[in-house]
């Protein structure tokens, strides 16, 4: 039986994003919302991301037809209706995506509120209220288009993946530049609230060094938790499971595990001398920036 953490006093609302791919942003999105149910959280996982890979691992529909986060962005459906019980367990829901979601960019460019289509299907319909989610994890594509500015705009917190790999902080830069622009002109609410070391490779002397530049780079926003390269990691998605159902006694399962735990006890974290968005100084940013 594992001890349950306490549940936030109200909704804790997350995009998981990095513009870079294969950092396991999918991956940390769905087994971050499985460690948190473990814990006796209440979670929902949106999939805005076209692929649908968060949708497989989650076990729910995602064919074309399929009522998914496409037809509620667009206003062809509510997120009650859209909303599947996931298979990864008894209080993990999923608002699956489809590949109907790929044209979705161009569809929202001529509808009104287009940058606030997920807040309001979400947040200003009293969907999450209703329902008693504690926490919302927004999966998006690895790029900034409208689907990505969709998931800012709905959320408080940014939870970003970087792999303990070479060009670990490529692409970063120009990350904190367009979460502080999102910030500035359309939610001021959003923040940094945890960096998810990825990939950690114990063996290797990069991926210590690539953890302890980020460790200086960003402080203690950074988890003390690092998810190791695991094999079960990568082949749970294929059997349509998370891998703490798949493999729970695995590395991967475990640190996960701890790291969902990590993430529900210390709330959501804003550095006290934060200069921004991200809790770094401009000069970090820059220099984050020239790295790309």
């Amino acid at each position: 039986m594992v001890d349950q953490l306490p549940k936030p006093d109200v909704p804790r609302l997350i995009t998981v994003a990095n513009q870079k791919g294969g950092v396991g942003k999918t991956t940390s999105s769905v087994n971050l919302a499985a460690g948190l149910a473990v814990n006796g959280a209440k979670v929902l996982v949106v999939d805005l991301d076209p692929q649908g890979n968060a949708s497989t691992a989650l076990g729910v529909a995602h064919t074309s037809g399929t009522i998914s986060s496409y037809e509620l962005l667009i206003g062809e459906a509510t997120a009650e209706q859209a909303v599947q019980q996931s298979t990864a367990g008894d209080s993990i829901f999923c608002i699956p995506a489809t590949i109907d979601l790929a044209g979705a960019e161009i569809e929202l460019v001529s509808l009104v509120r287009r940058e606030y289509r997920l807040h309001d299907a979400l947040r200003a319909s009293g969907f999450l209220d209703e329902h008693g989610f504690d926490y919302v994890i927004i999966d998006c594509p690895p790029s900034l288009g409208l689907l990505t500015i969709n998931a800012m705009t709905a959320v408080d917190e940014v939870l970003i993946p970087i792999q303990c790999e070479y060009y670990a902080l490529e692409g970063v830069g120009q990350l904190l530049n367009n979460i502080s622009m999102i910030r500035q002109h359309l939610n001021t609410n959003l923040h940094i609230s945890a960096i998810l070391l990825t990939m950690f490779d114990a063996r290797t002397k990069l991926s210590e060094q690539v953890a302890t530049e980020v460790r200086a780079h960003f402080g203690d926003v950074v988890l003390g938790t690092m998810i190791p390269r695991s094999v079960k990691v990568s082949e749970a998605p294929g059997y349509g499971q998370t891998v703490l159902t798949y493999e729970p006694l695995s590395r991967g399962a475990i640190a996960y595990f701890a790291a969902a735990q990590e993430f529900a006890s210390r709330g959501d974290y804003q550095p006290v001398e934060s200069t921004g968005p991200i809790g770094v100084s401009p000069e970090t940013a820059k220099q984050l920036e020239s790295e790309r």
